[in-house]
């Protein structure tokens, strides 16, 4: 046996050298490729190398060791030689080439060869299987863990969309739908209709100049300022943002209105503090509308609007201020709306008509022009002045609707009186600032006077001298072309606005009418000295009227002795009730005696 083992060792010396090196190298060029190895070539053929040693040592081992084959077959799927292509080729090149290339002389080494294969396969697939199970482990988990972030995410984008369903996004203080919940938690509650409760509606002075001027994003950051400072004044209160710059604050359990007064004071205060925003320092102010009440026989709808109510009543008054809620002052605001919403129909149906005041010469009594004045047949109030609803019109518009119908009407109407008459009156009609700024006024008043053939001349239109001191050069070139054509032009009510006489003299004007305020003060004796002032006041304006070539006409003459002193001093004509009250045309005309004979 000594000698047999010593011939064997000293041949295998003697005839060729083990090469461990160059079997690794056959190995790796037999894997590379059968799976995605992350490494490099040097670095697989030394993992291999280290593995064909333990091959090796398993063969020679005595006993035989298993373990050693299974933990090959595992180090293999380890370094991702994890195909069945690759396992195949392993076990080639072992068979082949293992024994030879390392020349191992071992008893019975075909049938370890065999066994040591079948324990790289089994340690292999035992591995493989293990990485299989660890993978789905793995991928179980992951979905385990993405399902848990998703349910999370949506519990949190729900949460989100619970910050945005009742909180302003830019301020986070609560937003319209968390305050009117809250209002109406409030109202309706069981057992709170003994309590009172307020509402202060508060919007920013000029905000849109800020935005206008610096940016929105100068304005934002105000907002987020001004909400800040609401917050912290009146921290134990709901402050709500509506939306742009308009905020609501809900005091609840008022004991009496002065309790919400003194929070709209706090508010007030807060907001008019300096703020550094985007590096400009701003001061702003705040207009608030005030609702204080009990909470029986209201709801959230009727106190909100009540609140916007009163908020413009703030504003309308300057600003920077608070105002309260007044049940009689809503209950007009109502009517005049529903007044003015009916104006269209109104038109429509026929129900405005014209009453006429005279406009008499002072030297002869003659009636020199009639003043168109609007009326209204209202089925249910009456006949309504203009004072009640013309300021309506103004305010929404429909003045150009209805100023349009009565230049129409007046001048239908004037063109029957003494028709062909040389000395016929004009009719003289009243012109709202919207009128006059029209583009069209031109061809209107043109499209008027030749459906009804009123001489231009016998149409006077009268306008305010405010409206004549505007800076917008169209209107005056409207009048100017009318007053061209033969259209005279009047000033109204003279002496209460801004104009000046200096001016006029550049103005296609023919007439002043003089404000009743100044005709009202010789009503008094003459030797009164302020009766004096007024007509020494009134003297003037009529020397320097007749300078420019103008015709004056006193209004508010109301008695025979204003008339003779208006006379004195050389005024042209009269208009008040001395004269005659509005009312149809033709009996005014029956009192003229230049007209008599025409009328009767």
């Amino acid at each position: 046996m000594g000698s047999g083992g010593s011939v064997g060792d000293t041949g295998a010396t003697a005839t060729t050298r083990p090469r461990p090196g160059a079997f690794a190298r056959a190995w790796a060029k037999a894997v590379s490729g059968t799976s995605y190895l992350p490494m490099t070539q040097a670095q697989l053929e030394a993992l291999l190398q280290r593995l064909t040693e333990r091959l090796a040592l398993a063969l020679r081992a005595d006993p035989f060791d298993l373990r050693i084959g299974q933990q090959v077959g595992a180090e293999l799927v380890q370094a991702h030689i994890a195909s069945a292509e690759g396992l195949g080729r392993t076990i080639e090149v072992i068979q082949l080439r293992l024994v030879r290339d390392l020349d191992l002389a071992v008893d019975d080494v075909e049938d370890r060869m065999a066994r040591l294969l079948a324990t790289v396969a089994t340690g292999y697939a035992r591995a493989l299987r293990d990485r299989t199970l660890d993978e789905q482990e793995a991928i179980r988990r992951a979905a385990m863990m993405a399902r848990a972030q998703a349910e999370r995410a949506l519990r949190e984008s729900e949460a989100r969309f619970r910050h945005q369903a009742t909180h302003d996004p830019l301020t986070d203080l609560p937003n319209r739908t968390l305050f009117t919940e809250r209002l109406t938690t409030a109202i309706t509650a069981p057992g709170r209709g003994a309590d009172r409760i307020g509402v202060c509606f508060l919007d920013l002075d000029r905000f849109k100049v800020v935005n206008d001027s610096l940016g929105h994003q100068v304005g934002d950051s105000l907002l987020v300022s001004v909400a800040r400072r609401l917050r912290r004044a009146l921290g134990e209160h709901l402050v709500a943002r509506l939306g742009g710059d308009e905020f609501v604050i809900l005091v609840e359990r008022t004991g009496c209105t002065e309790d919400v007064v003194k929070v709209a004071e706090a508010a007030l205060a807060a907001v008019s503090e300096p703020a550094l925003v985007e590096g400009h320092e701003l001061t702003v102010s705040a207009s608030i509308g005030i609702v204080e009440r009990q909470v029986a026989g209201t709801s959230p709808m009727e106190l909100m609007r009540a609140a916007d109510s009163t908020l413009h009543w703030a504003k309308a008054a300057g600003g920077a201020r608070w105002s309260i809620f007044d049940a009689d002052r809503n209950r007009r605001e109502l009517a005049r709306y529903a007044l003015s919403a009916a104006i269209p129909a109104a038109l429509d149906r026929g129900e405005f008509y014209l009453d006429y005041q005279p406009l008499t010469g002072l030297r002869d009594g003659r009636v020199v022009g009639m003043e168109a004045l609007v009326r209204w047949r209202h089925p249910e109030l009456g006949v309504l002045r203009p004072d009640s609803f013309i300021p309506l019109a103004e305010e929404t518009g429909l003045i150009v609707r209805l100023g349009s119908w009565v230049l129409a009407e007046a001048c239908r109407e004037a063109g029957t009186w003494a028709a062909g008459a040389a000395d016929a009156p004009f009719v003289s009609v009243n012109l709202a600032v919207r009128q006059l700024h029209r583009p069209g006024l031109v061809q209107e008043v043109q499209g008027v006077l030749g459906r009804t053939g009123l001489p231009p001349e016998r149409l006077q239109l009268e306008i305010t001298e405010s409206t004549m001191m505007s800076t917008v050069a169209e209107p005056v070139r409207a009048l100017r072309v009318l007053a061209d054509l033969g259209v005279r032009v009047a000033i109204d009510d003279f002496g209460t606005g801004y104009c000046n006489l200096a001016y006029l003299r550049d103005l296609p004007v023919s007439e002043l009418k003089v404000a009743g305020e100044f005709v009202a003060g010789l009503r008094a004796p003459a030797d009164d000295p302020g009766s004096r002032t007024d007509e020494r006041i009134l003297a003037s304006l009529v020397s320097l009227a007749h300078a420019l070539g103008l015709t004056v006409t006193a209004e508010g003459v109301e008695t025979a002795d204003q008339a003779d002193r208006l006379r004195a001093i050389g005024c042209d004509a009269g208009q008040g009730w001395h004269f005659g009250r509005p009312g149809p045309a033709v009996p005014h005309l029956r009192r003229s005696p230049a007209l008599t004979d025409s009328v009767s």
